[in-house]
């Protein structure tokens, strides 16, 4: 094979490593967000809350970066179709994400309820919007984006703002925000000091845990009877070439088409719902970091099961389904890639590095008399 045949599955394989890490390391802080007024009912118990992810949550961005940079880099073609044809949306989570950081640096420097109300409601925003927004993005791709070329492969979007918000998308976003509150309600389990933050996030992790499972469910027999896309005719794989010289048909209920021929990919589901359970367990049975991980692995699965089910194409059009998008015809150079690739060699290990140390150096718990003791606590 090519060498550029593998740089292409591997960057494919790093993309899906990246929407990983950015579920649930993000989706840890935004989780918090979104339950901080329910987690803490007084302003000392939401100071709590905020600071226990305050030393953690900034750093956690760099996966947001890292999804476009690599997106942008890797796979241009897909980073100007979906950046122009989610442009609106690509707004919203910029507007919603701008307030994060003045609510963690503004929310405290004026000692008035109604200004901290203003900034707990706008982490809740921030925490709520973006993984609603992001579980949303994978549904439309799953389903199909309204999208086609020119000759000149100058892409056009054909479809409408409210289109991308169907009940599908709607459907695969509220998993995400509840996978999000499940991973944020137990990292304050694990760092809480306080008891009624602990038994309010007990129950939030619960909750948001039980509905998870339960919009899984149904999605997963929404996703059996979806149309699904099948590559027809193209040229090999690794052979340079554009979404103009294939061929691809849409056939009804075949989204699980690569589940059928690989039946091992049902490991993907099983997994998700095992690690699930056993996390909601773990938090009976009073094991946190348990309990986080297990959410970890559930992301991993969750997000495995899409690009299980969607591979080779990453963005499919469902305007013209000959026009889609494939891990063989969006991709950067070889030369790109391959000096990408040696970049993330090097960089990968010192993110998760210093990610780990950030997290090592501020273990232990957080209570009210730690965050009162200090001025520059959040």
């Amino acid at each position: 094979m090519d060498t550029y045949f593998y740089l292409i599955i591997i960057w494919w394989l790093l993309l899906g490593v990246l929407l990983m890490g950015l579920g649930a390391m993000v989706g840890m802080d935004m989780g918090v967000g979104t339950i901080l007024r329910y987690v803490g009912r007084t302003d000392a118990e939401r100071r709590v809350a905020l600071n226990i992810i305050g030393p953690h949550w900034d750093g956690n961005q760099v996966w947001f970066i890292l999804g476009g940079g690599a997106i942008f880099a890797a796979w241009p073609l897909v980073y100007a179709t979906a950046f122009s044809g989610f442009y609106i949306v690509m707004l919203i989570l910029l507007w919603s994400m701008i307030v994060r950081p003045l609510g963690f640096e503004y929310r405290s420097q004026i000692k008035s309820a109604s200004w901290r109300n203003v900034w707990d409601w706008s982490l809740f925003i921030s925490g709520f919007v973006p993984m609603l927004v992001f579980g949303a993005a994978v549904g439309n791709v799953l389903l199909g984006v309204p999208f086609h070329f020119d000759e000149r492969m100058v892409s056009f979007y054909t479809g409408s703002f409210i289109g991308l918000f169907n009940p599908y998308a709607i459907l695969c976003g509220l998993v995400s925000v509840c996978l999000s509150i499940y991973m944020g309600a137990s990292m304050l389990l694990i760092r809480s000091g306080e008891q009624s933050i602990s038994e309010r996030a007990k129950k939030a992790s619960l909750y948001a845990g039980v509905l998870a499972l339960v919009l899984m469910a149904i999605g997963g027999f929404w996703s059996a009877n979806l149309h699904g896309f099948h590559l027809i005719s193209s040229p090999a794989p690794g052979v340079p070439q554009t979404p103009l010289h294939q061929t691809v048909v849409v056939e009804p209920a075949s989204l699980l088409h690569n589940y059928r021929e690989y039946p091992v990919l049902w490991l993907l589901p099983a997994l998700a719902y095992l690690s699930l359970i056993v996390g909601m367990g773990a938090i009976l049975v009073k094991r946190a970091v348990l309990a986080w991980w297990s959410g970890v692995i559930t992301w991993i699965s969750v997000l495995g099961m899409a690009g299980a089910a969607m591979f080779p194409f990453i963005m499919p059009s469902i305007s013209n389904p000959s026009h889609s998008l494939t891990v063989w015809n969006s991709g950067a150079s070889t030369l790109t890639m391959g000096w990408m690739l040696g970049f993330t060699v090097i960089f990968m290990p010192m993110i998760v590095t210093y990610t780990s140390w950030a997290f090592y150096i501020m273990r232990g718990k957080v209570d009210i008399k730690s965050v009162e003791s200090e001025e520059t606590q959040y």
